[in-house]
């Protein structure tokens, strides 16, 4: 993001927050005050772990300005991070690994800026699994002194599983902020009544695979509700937590997300009325399946939890109505870059970068999550300034198929629209799951769906109409520069 850009709307952010500086020289002043200059220079092990957490410094700012930091204007939250990306650099230079790192991109000074910060390199899976794997020469603190945790993603997008490592102070101070936030802005918002209030994780844990257990950790540290992790479920179990008084809220994956609906048959008005809120991640829901959760669940409000091992609660959906995604501010440092790196403009595509800000013991700048996504204008409202974007797809989800490059979820969108408008089937309607299946060596493409209408739509639609009608929307998501064999 360029300064100039920036500084328009953090005006704006001034005048329209009510709350805190709105000016860069009374943010930077702030940033000094609750991060002063003798704690951004540690220079031992020792001195690292002797540091003030990043979240006893953002309560600090919070108490100082009388309003909590995602009510603060965009000024002085990201002089808040500028401050503490300098202290991160500086910590990570404790490492020698990390210090010849940072110190062959831009010198042995300090990185006082965002921009600065920049241009430090990005880390990926496999220079992560060099830092924190095996005997773990990235971390700063020892892991012979106990206190970190352990966790390792299956690889979606590299096909490599990686190890996440986390101080486990930060870890929890990192469920704290993100449940504060949740509780804030969608549960104060969607379930307000009186009375018990539960929170239920569907994710299941499987070996070192941990998503139930980090994303548990925050939505468990939601203020005032009741947490259940009940790992995978079925009718039953959905049934019995159904009848508990009080509203409900689930996380799981998307497809978990979407059976719901099937469970809802022998559940009284006032149960399927006590399901508020539907959290999904890994992917996304297609329409069917939300007019089909809206049919059995009268109240229910479905929003997107997008979050990494990596990285917990990297964006949240506020608005059911919009596919846009909220930052949680003072969390993460999300960054947006375009092919060459450069920042990303609003409207414009780029590959999503992550550096977790509470993460002393065991830093990562910059890490490429393997998602792409698109920037979105700044949230600037009374309640909530913060960052936002859209979710567009896998970094992964790009193929090459017959010389050209091709992006999944735009190919689906026209697929769907070109398959819709020859009158062959709508897919937006009646799939619950839609894949591209490819066979390289045959140079086939198959689109696949799922649907309970399978029986009836199979003798009314012509295959080579369909053949046709896909041929079409594959041919409109790029340029053609070979044929392409459809089936």
């Amino acid at each position: 993001m360029s300064r100039a850009s920036d500084s328009r709307g953090l005006v704006e952010a001034g005048s329209t927050a009510g709350a805190g500086p709105a000016t860069w020289r009374e943010a930077d002043a702030l940033a000094r005050a609750v991060l002063p200059d003798h704690l951004l220079a540690p220079r031992t092990p020792d001195d690292v772990l002797a540091l003030p957490s990043f979240l006893s410094i953002l309560q600090a700012a919070q108490a100082r300005a009388e309003v909590p930091v995602d009510r603060l204007p965009l000024a002085l939250q990201r002089a808040l991070v500028e401050r503490r990306l300098r202290q991160l650099v500086e910590i990570c230079r404790v490492n020698p690994l990390w210090r010849a790192r940072i110190d062959d991109a831009v010198g042995t000074g300090p990185v006082t800026s965002l921009e600065a910060f920049q241009v430090l390199p990005v880390m990926d899976k496999t220079l992560s699994q060099q830092f924190y794997t095996g005997q773990r020469p990235g971390l700063v603190g020892p892991i012979e002194q106990g206190g970190f945790q352990v966790a390792a993603s299956g690889g979606t997008s590299s096909g490599q599983p990686t190890e996440i490592v986390y101080p486990l102070d930060e870890l929890w101070d990192t469920y704290r902020w993100a449940g504060a936030f949740i509780g804030r802005h969608i549960i104060a918002r969607h379930m307000a009544d009186a009375g018990a209030k539960w929170v239920v994780c569907t994710l299941a844990d499987h070996m070192m695979w941990s998503s139930g257990a980090m994303v548990g950790g925050v939505l468990q540290h939601i203020p005032g509700v009741n947490y259940i992790g009940c790992g995978a479920i079925d009718r039953h179990v959905f049934q019995r937590i159904l009848a508990y008084p009080g509203a409900k809220a689930f996380m799981g994956i998307s497809r978990d997300i979407a059976n719901l609906a099937q469970y809802a048959d022998h559940l009284s008005p006032a149960e399927r009325a006590s399901f508020r809120v539907a959290l999904f991640g890994s992917g996304s829901l297609r329409p069917k399946a939300r007019a089909d959760l809206k049919a059995a669940f009268p109240n229910l409000v479905i929003l997107s939890f997008f979050a990494a091992m990596q990285a917990e609660t990297i964006g949240l959906q506020l608005d059911p109505a919009s596919e846009v995604l909220t930052v949680v501010p003072g969390l993460h440092l999300v960054e947006i870059v375009d092919d060459h790196g450069r920042a990303a403009d609003v409207g414009e595509e780029g590959e999503l970068l992550v550096t977790r800000l509470f993460g002393n013991g065991a830093p990562v700048l910059r890490y490429r999550l393997g998602d792409r996504v698109i920037r979105r204008p700044d949230r600037i409202t009374g309640p909530l300034n913060a960052l936002q974007f859209e979710y567009a797809g896998r970094s992964s989800d790009r193929f090459t198929l017959a010389g050209r490059s091709l992006f999944a979820p735009e190919v689906l969108d026209s697929v769907s629209q070109s398959l819709r408008a020859r009158g062959v089937v709508d897919l937006t309607r009646v799939a619950k799951e839609v894949q591209i299946k490819l066979d390289h060596r045959a140079r086939r493409l198959r689109i696949v769906a799922t649907t309970p209408e399978a029986g009836p739509l199979s003798w009314r639609i012509d295959p080579l109409g369909a053949a046709q009608a896909i041929a079409t929307g594959v041919a409109k998501a790029g340029s053609r520069s070979d044929p392409i064999q459809m089936a």
